[in-house]
């Protein structure tokens, strides 16, 4: 079994992460100005269905086919072929739906986007077994690799067709593209026989594990889109595109950072399952990283969240300032609490992440309906950013609590450097008065000073030894 570090594993991820992060932020910018917000608006109508598809293609086979380490090369072949079936069955529903969903929301167009978004669904769900041994076998760099060509290509493709005319055809493509291109790719790394007549008994031997991520991919589907769909029905295509581009931005840092990290716990502490308390301590170094990094960051938003805007996508797009700000004090508590999921399938309880998925996702759910009755987009953001920062604390508890039998004190008590960091950081933040005509100059003097509040931080509680303690690590 290939052996590789959490920090190996992190920087090659890292480096293909933050490529395409610049990729993105320069083709979304671009796009920004070629296309207006309803066509980002249809897109983000149709994006909640495709995910949710996406969820049900991927059933936890894929989590399965890491944590198992009984199953041999013929029994993921089976699941590879199970995939099949399950992929043209979805993208014949998804077809199907396309009739009911531009009735539901008053437009046709609709129809002819999921009829070529279904291919995307095929792609996705026969992509599902090849990533996932790319993932078991450690493949990080071919991973990486891939991500950063794929990215490119399709971000310039996309840019071509809207300069063309394509409008929201142009996103349209970039998913198919981006799909066909990615399960071509991880296809012929791997090369997993594809059987037509699958064995069934393995199915049976991963059902109760990959039943319950599976479950909990649905309900966390739910949590997260049901802002989308009901904003796009009941304050229409362009005030979604505005909250959309807003939520979008704040979950930038939380899937470019976290995601450097997170993707790689589940593959790597797998192989430890049996020993919960190496994960713990291993988990504690992530989590340690992610919390210090996101105090920053979330506070860095909130404060330069109309700079960042306006730079970024332009002033058409100034309607999402608020919402940004808003939802950028989640940011911090969703950067840390992303990587729970992964610790819940390293230690081979994926029950437990359901259960505490599922009184997440209820909590989320009656905050967003409490804050769509105000009609207001920055009052359903206030109440979106609460829900997420409850979540922190119920997943938690279940995965001290029950998952590692630990104590819970100790584990919140660790955070109060990174909060005094932060209040040194908002003191500093909110008592500057600087007046200035030069409005660029301004910023990078509020920059300068937001960066040095932060450090001064660091060395006040003595966090800056996390950076330095990761860089004398060799293993």
């Amino acid at each position: 079994m290939s052996k590789v570090s959490v920090k190996k594993a992190t920087m090659i991820n890292g480096i293909a992460k933050y490529s395409n992060a610049i990729t993105n932020i320069i083709f979304t910018a671009v796009l920004a100005r070629i296309l207006s917000p309803k066509d980002f608006g249809v897109i983000a109508i149709v994006g909640v269905f495709i995910s949710f598809f996406s969820t049900l293609s991927d059933m936890g086979l894929g989590t399965s086919i890491i944590q198992n380490k009984e199953l041999n090369r013929k029994d993921i072949s089976s699941i590879f072929g199970f995939s099949m079936y399950i992929a043209f069955s979805l993208a014949l529903i998804f077809c199907i739906l396309s009739i009911p969903i531009s009735i539901f929301y008053h437009d046709k167009v609709y129809i002819g986007i999921c009829a070529i978004l279904s291919i995307t669904i095929i792609f996705d769900s026969l992509n599902m077994v090849p990533s996932a041994i790319l993932m078991r076998e450690k493949k990080f760099v071919v991973i990486g690799i891939r991500m950063i060509v794929v990215n490119i290509t399709t971000g310039i493709f996309t840019i071509f067709l809207a300069i063309m005319g394509a409008k929201y055809y142009a996103l349209v493509f970039q998913s198919v593209i981006s799909s066909a291109i990615t399960f071509i790719w991880n296809y012929s790394s791997t090369k997993p026989e594809l059987l037509i007549r699958y064995d069934k008994n393995v199915i049976k031997k991963i059902k109760s594990y990959s039943g319950f991520h599976f479950a909990f991919s649905v309900i966390n589907y739910f949590a997260r889109n049901t802002d989308n769909l009901l904003i796009g029905k009941f304050m229409g295509g362009s005030e979604l595109a505005y909250y959309d581009k807003g939520y979008k931005l704040m979950l930038y840092p939380v899937g470019y950072l976290t995601n450097v990290i997170t993707p790689i716990l589940h593959p790597i502490l797998s192989d430890y399952q049996n020993d919960k308390k190496y994960i713990y301590e291993q988990y504690m170094k992530v989590v340690r990283i992610l919390s210090i990094l996101g105090v920053f960051i979330s506070l860095f938003c909130f404060f330069f969240s109309k700079e960042i805007i306006v730079i970024m996508f332009g002033d058409q797009w100034e309607n999402s300032i608020q919402c940004f700000r808003i939802l950028s004090l989640s940011v911090w508590a969703q950067m840390i609490c992303s990587s729970t999921g992964s610790i819940f399938l390293s230690i081979g309880n994926s029950k437990l992440m359901f259960i505490s998925g599922t009184i997440s996702a209820v909590e989320t759910i009656i905050m967003i309906a409490i804050g769509l009755c105000f009609g207001s987009l920055p009052v359903l953001c206030v109440f979106i950013t609460i829900a997420y920062n409850v979540s922190f604390f119920i997943n938690y508890f279940f995965l001290l609590r029950y998952g590692f039998k630990s104590g819970l004190w100790n584990f919140f008590g660790s955070f109060i450097p990174d909060i005094i960091v932060g209040c040194i950081i908002l003191i500093t933040m909110s008592s500057i008065h600087i007046n200035l005509s030069n409005q660029y100059i301004l910023f990078f003097i509020k920059v300068f000073i937001c960066i040095g509040a932060y450090i001064v931080g660091l060395f006040i509680t003595k966090r800056y030894k996390v950076f330095t303690n990761l860089l004398k690590r060799r293993k």
